[in-house]
């Protein structure tokens, strides 16, 4: 083969990719971006419902968590008399209550046949805040979104993540020069800045996106291929055994019918902390409390550990006797909890889940520019420009509502946290679908108004709204910034420091983008093109 072929066949492999990594990129993008936001967020999900629930008392220091283990299971058995399981989940650095839930007997439709509350860690008793997800919802729609069966909700992370891929390995082999042209930006040079702020944020994210979007494959990993599962586990009591071991939930069994008062959980726990540390327990799970067959599992707290599998002591319920540890799950599972906790980042302290945080969110704007950067390159390249195809609007539109709109949403969702109602019945539900009428009002007006005025217009609504919450939080708790700082109560400053943050970004990118106007009608004059819409241009 000859040197012009070898070039030949390598600009086509890199055409081929460029074409790949384009359509990878563009036809799950808006929800690989809603992905991206909703998990950077929920790296400090117990974080931010704290910040949801104010009613909820601080922790000036983590208490002794066998003394509180002890108070909640004395609680747990005057309300949940007659349950066959409850579990508790106790207070660390990053969680002010303790969080339990306990099985009832309600078989009415509907119902999840289980209640649940929070619980003051200083006198056991239940506390009462309004209803709330907090940062679970963020998390939770991070993989299987809402409003439909989880399983879809996963089938089409699971998609996104795949496609996420794709576009991570095309990109690189479509830039031969990718880690040279990390080094160039060019400011205010329309479509070769967007592409410059792609590639800078791609190759500086580069191992922390293919190790993101791997281990995203690998946490669901079961449910696209299941089938060495259903040959090696033929039975469904097998089933259950590796669900009970991976999950340090203990089979509930058949109880025995005697009463029996629980041993105390205090000196269990107190066991556990002997081999794990005095904060390091993480939860007390226990089945058929106060009859002769309980028994208690008490969990090891994720502080120092790069893995999700679980490692408990199992105990006897009856007499307090230390049945079995439970370290080891195999090298199979273990590798998937050391690539499970990579993922979350679960196992990491406050440093280290704001780098995460920080090179997560450049992920979410490496895809926010590849998808701003197809209309840019695309709308040159249409027959007339001034007036867009169809399925061009659309995409335009969906980019708006996808960006902009997902950030007023998510405040939105915050905003509606603060100003609901307390004894509303099912508030939880209420925010949630708060957040989704706001996003979808978003997409509307991005379809009914000019593009550049959809971007201006919302990037201003989601910068207001992010510097006004922390004036809202003060005026409707009684948590204000200046008694965060005299408290030390450093979640809820940090939470009003980091929506003013954002609420700058917001502005910036909307003011850079109604800049833009005079200078891309001057250009389109003396070139006879359309003017580049895009947020942040200048």
């Amino acid at each position: 083969m000859t040197g012009n072929d070898d070039r030949t066949a390598g600009h086509g492999i890199r055409q081929s990719m460029s074409s790949l990594h384009t359509w990878a990129g563009l036809l799950l993008g808006w929800i690989l971006y809603a992905m991206f936001l909703t998990g950077t967020v929920s790296y400090f999900k117990d974080e931010l419902s704290q910040w949801m629930r104010p009613e909820l008392p601080r922790l000036a220091q983590i208490p002794d968590q066998a003394m509180v283990a002890q108070r909640i299971a004395d609680e747990l058995g005057k309300i949940a008399v007659g349950t066959s399981q409850w579990s508790m989940r106790l207070p660390d650095s990053r969680n002010n209550s303790v969080y339990a839930f306990w099985r009832t007997s309600t078989s009415s439709p509907g119902q999840r046949g289980f209640a649940e509350g929070h619980f003051d860690p200083a006198t056991g008793q239940r506390v009462t805040s309004r209803g709330t997800l907090g940062g679970d919802f963020f998390y939770r729609f991070h993989f299987q979104f809402h409003y439909m069966p989880a399983i879809w909700g996963r089938w089409l992370a699971g998609a996104a993540a795949m496609f996420m891929l794709v576009a991570i390995v095309s990109g690189v082999i479509t830039h031969k020069k990718i880690f040279v042209d990390f080094f160039t930006f060019r400011w205010r040079k329309g479509q070769r800045s967007w592409l410059d702020a792609h590639n800078a944020l791609s190759v500086f994210g580069l191992p922390f996106h293919l190790m993101i979007t791997y281990t995203g494959l690998v946490t669901l990993m079961a449910l696209y291929m299941p089938w060495s599962e259903q040959v090696g586990l033929k039975t469904p009591a097998e089933r259950q055994q590796l669900n009970a071991e991976l999950s340090a939930f203990i089979q509930p069994g058949k109880p025995s019918g005697q009463r029996v008062p629980l041993a105390s959980v205090e000196e269990m726990v107190r066991q556990a902390q002997e081999r794990w540390g005095r904060d390091n327990v993480g939860r007390v799970n226990a089945v058929h409390p106060g009859d002769a067959a309980a028994r208690v599992a008490v969990t090891r707290g994720e502080a120092g550990r790069v893995s999700m599998s679980p490692q408990y002591m199992e105990f006897d319920g009856t007499t307090g006797r230390l049945l079995a540890v439970h370290e080891n799950v195999g090298a199979a599972a273990e590798t998937r909890g050391v690539l499970y906790a990579l993922h979350l980042g679960r196992f990491s302290d406050t440093e280290m889940r704001w780098l995460y945080f920080l090179v997560s969110f450049m992920g979410t704007a490496m895809v926010g520019t590849g998808l701003v950067m197809w209309t840019v390159k695309r709308r040159q390249k249409l027959p007339d420009p001034d007036r867009p195809d169809f399925g061009f609007r659309l995409v335009e539109r969906l980019n708006i509502a996808s960006i902009a709109g997902l950030s007023i949403a998510m405040t939105a969702f915050l905003w509606v946290n603060r100003l609901l109602p307390y004894p509303l019945e099912g508030r939880a539900d209420w925010e949630i679908h708060a957040f989704f009428i706001v996003w979808g009002l978003t997409l509307l007006h991005a379809l009914l108004r000019p593009a550049k005025s959809a971007w201006v217009e919302q990037l201003s609504a989601a910068s207001a709204l992010l510097f006004l919450l922390p004036v809202l939080n003060a005026l409707t708790t009684r948590r204000p910034l200046w008694h965060s700082l005299s408290e030390g109560d450093w979640v809820f400053v940090g939470m009003d420091i980091m929506c003013w943050t954002l609420g700058l970004l917001h502005a910036v990118l909307a003011l850079r983008t109604a800049r833009q106007g005079g200078s891309l009608q001057s250009r389109r004059n003396a070139n006879r093109r359309a003017p580049i819409v895009a947020p942040g241009e200048a």
